[in-house]
């Protein structure tokens, strides 16, 4: 009686060396993988995604909730208005968002590229327009392969054409965050649009089809600096995806029932699927490189054949250098808090700026031709032009007054109305019998009253005269 095999996993080698992941010619077909991390990557991807084509048309008032006005120098934040006088707070944001960003890189590695960075999430969104139109990762090699027929012809255009359509949907979202967005799509699509909506429309498209339809990895590899001086951030405790040796060498094929032990094999056996799902083409086996991006791409297909064969899960996993060589990770260390703390620093004054933000704002600017004058009614005059502006999306109404001149007469309007983010450049004179002056530059103080809240502003000035 012919004695029954054990069944066996059916296992698609590549030989790695024959690629060259480094030339641009080279395309690397990413094989469709689901678990644990792949679903988080998908969902927050989707949800950031959503988030940036949705804000736009989120109405505050009679205008965008997010609106960077450039022409007006004004951007919007909901019932926040920063002008020009207020980018430090931008500053910051900037700063603020860096320091994020090296202490998650310290903790976490580059979880950043893997599930939040705009190159990753919109290269995975047409890879899976790929997939669904094309097909899984064997029939697109056979597509690309085979002659031109009909069906490779459908498929490509239509490929193609969803592609141009999400990279043209993408581009006019990002304008629309510097355009009111119903008046930009009106006018894009009716053909009234200015050449500069059109230019800059058309180059991001473009710019959005080839990063994440045709460069993909080459941004990663090639072109992110990010990728290159992540390594100053990195230490044995940083967490990564990593493969353990100990467990996987000796690698080879076997099957479900044989005892790796018997065979002199460890757990991996060698399938290259942790290599197939990776996006820009790498073998984790090999140790960790700056071209991985800690999607957990590898670590889901490596679980799913690990679960298949009955072995325990975690061949790959996240985890740091120091776990992998058989010790203990420290998460409080040096570094982590040295940006960590860094970081409360800038939120702190971030915060304070923001709460000490005024929504009225005044300057003064003296007149240059003359310190003072006389005028016709022999009193000693001194011009100024107040420049007030409304920092909030609410009508103000106004008192202007001057203090620390006994006598004075105020020469132009001293109540005035100033509509939501209005700037007001209002002429005016303060004048005063030459012998009411008590020297030749008094101190004064220009005080601006909201007569709706009772709230108070003053800037200091000087009047000078003679003596």
């Amino acid at each position: 009686m012919k004695q029954s095999q054990p069944p066996q996993i059916k296992v698609q080698t590549i030989d790695v060396g024959e690629v060259d992941r480094f030339n641009p010619r080279h395309r690397i077909y990413v094989r469709k993988t689901d678990g644990v991390w792949s679903q988080l990557r998908r969902r927050m991807g989707w949800v950031m995604m959503l988030l940036f084509l949705v804000m736009p048309w989120r109405r505050w008032d009679d205008r965008q909730a997010v609106l960077f006005d450039l022409g007006k120098r004004q951007f919007h934040l909901f019932e926040l208005t920063i002008w020009p006088q207020d980018l430090i707070l931008v500053a910051l944001l900037f700063v603020m968002a860096a320091f994020g960003l090296f202490f998650i890189t310290t903790f976490l590695g580059r979880v950043w590229c893997g599930y939040m960075c705009p190159q990753s999430v919109w290269t995975f969104i047409f890879i899976w327009f790929e997939e669904q139109i094309e097909g899984a990762r064997n029939k697109r090699i056979a597509l690309d392969k085979a002659p031109w027929s009909f069906n490779k012809l459908w498929r490509k255009s239509a490929k193609h054409s969803a592609w141009v359509a999400v990279a043209l949907l993408t581009s006019l979202t990002f304008l629309s965050y510097f355009n009111d967005a119903p008046q930009l799509y009106q006018d894009f699509f009716t053909g009234n649009a200015s050449f500069t909506v059109y230019f800059w429309g058309l180059f991001f498209t473009a710019a959005t089809y080839g990063n994440a339809g045709w460069m993909r990895e080459i941004m990663c590899l090639h072109m992110c600096p990010y990728a290159r001086f992540q390594s100053v951030m990195f230490d044995r405790d940083t967490y990564i995806v990593g493969y353990n040796r100990e467990r996987g060498e000796t690698r080879g094929p076997r099957g479900r029932k044989q005892d790796p032990k018997q065979l002199g094999l460890g757990d991996c056996i060698d399938c290259n699927l942790c290599v197939q799902v990776c996006p820009t083409g790498i073998d984790i086996r090999n140790g960790l490189q700056y071209e991985c991006i800690n999607c957990g791409a590898c670590i889901d297909a490596c679980d799913e054949v690990m679960t298949k064969m009955n072995y325990s899960k975690g061949l790959i996993s996240y985890t740091t250098e120091r776990n992998l060589e058989g010790g203990s990770s420290k998460v409080v260390r040096p570094k982590l808090l040295g940006y960590g703390g860094a970081l409360a620093v800038i939120l702190i004054s971030f915060l304070v700026l923001l709460t000490q933000l005024s929504p009225l704002q005044l300057d003064i600017l003296r007149d240059r031709n003359s310190l003072f004058r006389y005028n016709d009614a022999e009193q000693l005059e001194n011009v100024y032009t107040l420049k007030l502006i409304n920092k909030t999306q609410q009508p103000q109404t106004l008192q202007l007054t001057l203090e620390g001149l006994p006598g004075h007469q105020w020469l132009g309007e001293q109540q005035i109305q100033l509509a939501p983010a209005e700037l007001l450049s209002l002429p005016i004179s303060i004048a005063i019998a030459p012998e009411q002056i008590p020297k030749s530059i008094v101190d004064v103080r220009f005080v601006v009253t909201n007569l709706d809240s009772g709230a108070k502003i003053s800037e200091p000035s000087r009047f000078f005269g003679e003596k």
